[in-house]
């Protein structure tokens, strides 16, 4: 295990926590960033991880965030994304702009301090999680899929140009519903919902590639999804 420290920016109670406890099962130290860190205590409490207040779509805040840490992470997490379905003529503006500020300007914004921090040292990951929607547009949620195509093209310029000086990016398309305490799957079809424990083994497989042979983008999907 090359990576020592991580930082997950965007935690709620699904894949980012899942993250969290394999990360620091794998003897890593945690640090959780969110906008409301109330809902992290036991999390964090679980990990042994830093929890850190942040709005990732304010430069003040991502500022803050990595300022707060003892020293530059090893890897970085952005999760992050909002969403505002409904047809393309009803959408509120400003609902949309606020949606894509979360999904593509924060990740530039946590993508840029992640860089700041790890070029001096010449290492480091940054992996992005993307959805169905950074590949395929779908009807009636044109906003989703403007945020994660914006990401999955912030990922790819940035492996492109920050592979060369050590830093491995790259971009997760989740293409299928996580299983959740609120979401679970049909009885009768099991594991027809992506494992968010096993999705985390695949972030954790990211952060540990080699660089003779970085992955810049992979996909996960449960074994029944249509492609």
């Amino acid at each position: 295990m090359d990576q020592k420290t991580a930082l997950i920016v965007g935690v709620g109670g699904g894949l980012s926590a899942s993250l969290a406890r394999l990360f620091a099962a794998n003897g890593m130290g945690v640090a959780l960033a969110a906008r409301n860190t109330e809902k992290l205590i036991a999390l964090a409490k679980e990990a042994g991880a830093a929890a850190h207040a942040c709005d990732a779509a304010k430069p003040e805040d991502v500022a803050r965030l990595f300022a707060a840490l003892p020293a530059p992470p090893d890897v970085v997490v952005f999760n992050p994304s909002a969403r505002v379905p409904g047809p393309i003529a009803e959408i509120d503006p400003e609902a949309a702009a606020r949606a894509l500020s979360i999904s593509a300007y924060g990740g530039f914004l946590v993508g840029q301090a992640a860089a700041k921090a790890m070029l001096p040292r010449g290492s480091g990951t940054i992996l992005f999680t993307g959805a169905s929607a950074s590949v395929k547009g779908y009807p009636r949620s044109a906003v989703f899929a403007m945020g994660k195509f914006a990401l999955r093209g912030l990922a790819q310029s940035m492996a492109r140009e920050l592979a060369p000086r050590g830093i491995h990016v790259a971009h997760v398309v989740i293409d299928g519903g996580i299983r959740s305490t609120q979401r679970q799957e049909p009885a009768d079809a099991p594991d027809s919902m992506l494992d968010p424990d096993a999705i985390a083994l695949s972030y954790l497989h990211l952060a540990n590639q080699h660089r003779s042979a970085w992955t810049w983008e992979i996909e996960v999907r449960p074994w029944v999804e249509r492609f």
